[in-house]
């Protein structure tokens, strides 16, 4: 009883795969006619389907194939990945990607959300996030860990368009002088006079805006037209995709997601001491607000709880009923038994 996995809900297996196609610059009946259909025909002959479903979207399709409960998504997601490269000829040829297949799997819900929030930057929260997120991947209950609230750090060239057009060039000419400067290249190796060869190499990946502000993208007749006189670099973070708020105030939250089958309650309590340990060895910094919300582990023990006072308890109705009606001797000797 006390190894057996906790779980809030059980684990239902609906065996769903999603094929996804992204085809920028298409309305949404294109990539029904050029995309959707072909797949969605090509699908429709693997066995085992209980129901194909589409949303064709701009620059977006997706297939959604569930399978019979008897189907082992393995196998069903081996079927359609078969089926998609039969069908790869019959796609646009200037499709920018594959069709991306994986399976979906629904019992893949968070167990708690941990949300950061204080006075410090999106930086800093972000790096707070990003070592809670290494601690907990590694607790071996946990599948994932979901960060919401903060985007990726993001480089931005704001061109000039006139500037641009008085030095004629293009973006292509920005692209790929930074494409040529962004590179560590392999310069060979070095033989010392004790016969021991190191290896050299050139560093010229960028470590500051500021490097980047003096990349040459045009030299002609003793002119040098730097990347700074056509446009302004900032380092910032990419176009927010997901908010995460808490009492109205923004918060940077961390969704963790368990192992299929994992004991829900020892998740948990090892996340607890994660957290502990964290503030404790001043990994993270004591006035950072950490809030725990959506604690499933909660309302499970407290579903425990009752459970084993209901069994205590019919117990002991049990043993004073025979008590009444048999005597001491034989209600000890039945409650015993139970």
């Amino acid at each position: 009883y006390r190894s057996l996995p906790k779980e809030l809900f059980p684990d239902v297996v609906i065996p769903t795969v999603l094929v996804k196609t992204i085809y920028p610059g298409n309305p949404p009946v294109d990539m029904e006619n050029l995309i959707t259909r072909p797949l969605e025909n090509e699908i429709n002959t693997i066995s085992g389907i209980k129901e194909l479903r589409s949303s064709s979207t701009q620059d977006n399709s997706d297939i959604f194939v569930e399978f019979q409960t008897g189907v082992d998504i393995k196998d069903a997601l081996q079927d359609v990945k078969d089926a998609v490269d039969r069908i790869k000829g019959e796609l646009p040829a200037d499709l920018p990607a594959d069709p991306i297949v994986l399976d979906i799997d629904f019992s893949e819900f968070p167990i708690i959300n941990i949300n950061l929030s204080g006075d410090y930057s999106l930086g800093e929260l972000k790096r707070f996030a990003d070592f809670l997120e290494e601690e907990i991947e590694s607790i071996p209950e946990i599948s994932k860990v979901d960060i919401s609230g903060i985007e990726e750090r993001e480089i931005q060239i704001r061109v000039n368009p006139v500037k641009l057009s008085l030095y004629e060039l293009s973006f292509d000419d920005i692209e790929n002088a930074i494409r040529m400067e962004n590179v560590s290249v392999s310069g060979g190796s070095v033989l010392f006079e004790d016969q021991s060869r190191w290896s050299v190499r050139t560093l010229g990946e960028f470590t500051d805006v500021r490097q980047m502000e003096s990349i040459i993208v045009k030299q002609e007749d003793q002119q040098i037209v730097y990347l700074r006189d056509l446009a302004e670099v900032t380092d910032t973070w990419a176009d927010p995709m997901s908010f995460a708020r808490l009492n109205d105030q923004a918060v940077v939250s961390l969704q963790v997601v368990k192992k299929s089958g994992e004991n829900l309650l020892s998740a948990t309590d090892k996340i607890f001491k994660v957290l502990d340990e964290a503030k404790s060895s001043g990994s993270l910094p004591e006035d950072l607000t950490i809030t725990l919300t959506n604690d499933q582990s909660e309302e499970i023990r407290g579903q425990l709880s009752n459970l084993e006072n209901s069994v205590i308890m019919a117990i002991i109705l049990v043993v004073i009923v025979l008590y009444l009606f048999l005597g001491l001797k034989n209600a000890l000797f039945v409650g015993l038994a139970i």
